[in-house]
């Protein structure tokens, strides 16, 4: 179908890249031309939108990267998400008073992952060299950027919590006393000195696969770390609590930890393989909504009608449920996922979806796990009852968008999908002499023992992180993804789901109106949810949003052009290249040639 776009889709054959930040995707591609292959690129535009997207995330964040290299030729997993410290015990912080981790503060920390990802990248599937994909983070740190009208603005709203409770914070985000005005140039040496000497401590070795061990070296076990371990000993600072709490993070617990590749997790939809995270992600969500929605001939709908909006949306509710039961590190805990994407129990899910929009949350119950089943069954009725307090300070509870995004894929056929996260300015307090803060990621573990997402020392909190590579007839094809939390896979579901059944083009199905639904527990602090609500963009008709209402959605109508960051770039069987990025916020941009 043809259909209105806000820019064209970008077109080429020597490479595309598309991320939530237009310096940040000029610079990937930068990369490219200078010899860089997919992977190289990616690792500097991550590194760079560390710098211009300093509220969504940091260097102390985490990430997860679906890649497909041409020379391994197949799909794979890169987890940097690291895990909860050895000090992390459910003991340990009801013993500080809490029932819940909080969403902000030392405690809410884990091992920083995205560095070590990212070195992990650079080394495996890369070419240059440490220099040169840090060269322009360092640049935008020491010379400045323009800082984005929301950075601003969420600097403004925490300079008084800064200046009396994270003092160091206050020092970098505001200079002077005052926060950076919108669009000026903004600088953070401190930062750039970091990266400098890393490079440098790289640069006293010879060879490029020497000198990334010496970067991850320096970072894991030392000057960095040796930071971090000197700061946390000592520091104890408020948080959402309400609180002042000392973390449990340590050097050792960053010394022994590196980042991983694994497996992805795949499904078979209308001739695409989806291949996304294990459950210690979200992203099998997805894979579960595409099971339950294989029974439904989405083709024959409108992609902005209210039966397509009303069924995907049923269906994702469902998914996201059995997220809450059964996801978790499936190195601590069986996650029956072979059942939750079986022919069979999507058959019999299925059936709970008819025209009426559904205010319970229904998990499956299989067999086996009835007693996992019902502990988190009696904790989510709890929170859905008022057991969930609110944070104390809820300005740093809110985190719009919270992550970035990034899709790359090189004339050889190499594909990225990585989506970067965490360590944003308002998870904690910067730590002295580095130039950057710790990440949050522990507010998504439980404090109550026993269920797939209770924290425990060395393991991986259940993320929302989610990026996606799908394969048409079992060739590599689509990268895409997007920011935000427990939003990310149900945007991407309905861009993939337009690009799939309504011949759409990327730019075409990323413009399209958006919808999502908090009907389920939030994965953040104070992980409440909203029974039937329905979230859509007021781009959709009226009669629309009025058919939503009569199917009973508790609907709220967002904004235009304010729902989703999504991101996508495809290689076509020719070697034609695409490209395409959301124009909501006026950051995202795709280029390439």
């Amino acid at each position: 179908m043809s259909t209105f776009t806000t820019r064209p889709e970008i077109l080429g054959t020597f490479g595309v890249v598309t991320s939530t930040h237009w310096i940040a995707s000029a610079v990937g591609m930068s990369i490219l031309e200078k010899g860089g292959n997919a992977f190289d690129a990616a690792v500097a535009t991550g590194f760079v939108l560390q710098i211009v997207e300093p509220h969504l995330v940091g260097p102390g964040g985490d990430l997860p990267a679906i890649i497909y290299s041409k020379k391994k030729n197949k799909v794979e997993v890169i987890c940097a998400q690291a895990p909860a410290p050895a000090g992390a015990t459910i003991e340990h912080y009801t013993n500080e008073g809490l029932k819940m981790i909080p969403g902000d503060g030392l405690l809410a920390t884990v091992i920083p992952g995205s560095f070590d990802g990212w070195m992990l990248m650079l080394r495996d599937y890369g070419r240059l060299s440490v220099r040169d994909v840090l060269e322009p983070a360092i640049h935008y740190a020491e010379n400045g950027h323009p800082v984005l009208p929301r950075v601003s603005a969420t600097i403004a709203g925490l300079a008084d919590f800064f200046e009396k409770e994270w003092p160091t914070s206050f020092e970098t985000w505001l200079p002077g006393g005052s926060a950076p005005a919108p669009w000026s140039n903004f600088k953070n040496p401190v930062l750039a000195k970091t990266w400098k000497r890393i490079v440098s401590e790289s640069e006293s070795k010879s060879g490029r696969e020497a000198q990334i061990e010496a970067a991850r070296n320096a970072f894991y076990r030392g000057f960095v770390a040796e930071a971090i371990d000197t700061y946390l000993r000592k520091a104890e600072v408020m948080d959402a609590s309400g609180s002042h709490h000392k973390g449990v993070l340590s050097a050792d617990d960053m010394a022994n930890w590196q980042a991983t590749v694994e497996a992805p997790v795949t499904y078979d939809y209308h001739g695409w393989t989806v291949a996304k995270t294990g459950p210690w992600g979200q992203g099998p969500v997805l894979l579960q909504s595409l099971s339950l929605l294989k029974g439904f001939d989405l083709a024959s709908m409108d992609p902005a009608g209210p039966d397509f909006v009303h069924t995907v949306v049923e269906a994702m509710k469902l998914a996201y449920a059995d997220r809450e039961v059964y996801y978790g590190d499936p190195d601590f805990t069986v996650v029956p996922l072979e059942q939750l994407l079986s022919d069979a129990y999507a058959a019999e899910r299925r059936k709970l979806i008819t025209n009426e929009a559904s205010f319970d949350l229904r998990p499956g119950r299989l067999s086996g796990f009835e007693a996992q089943y019902d502990a988190t069954m009696a904790l989510l009725e709890g929170a859905k009852t008022g057991a969930v307090y609110e944070p104390t300070m809820a300005h740093l509870s809110e985190k719009r968008g919270d992550t970035v995004h990034i899709d790359v894929i090189d004339s050889e056929g190499n594909m990225v999908s990585v989506t970067p996260s965490g360590g944003w300015l308002q998870s904690s307090p910067i730590v002295p002499g580095l130039g950057f803060c710790l990440n949050s990621r522990a507010q998504m573990f439980w404090l109550k023992p026993g269920l797939p997402s209770s924290l425990a020392p060395g393991k991986r909190p259940r993320t929302t992180l989610t990026p996606s590579i799908a394969l048409h007839e079992g060739r590599p094809t689509l990268a895409f993804g997007t920011p935000g939390g427990d939003q990310q896979d149900q945007w991407q579901l309905a861009f993939f789901l337009r690009y799939v059944h309504h011949g759409m083009n990327l730019q075409e199905a990323i413009d399209q109106p958006l919808f999502h639904t908090a009907h389920f527990p939030g994965s953040f602090y104070p992980r409440t949810r909203a029974p039937g609500d329905l979230t859509a963009e007021a781009n959709f008709p009226a009669a629309v949003l009025e058919a939503l209402r009569q199917k009973g959605h508790k609907l709220t109508v967002a904004d235009p052009w304010t729902v989703g960051r999504l991101t996508a770039a495809r290689r076509d069987a020719d070697g034609l290249l695409r490209a395409a990025a959301t124009p909501r916020l006026m950051q995202a941009y795709a280029v390439g040639r």
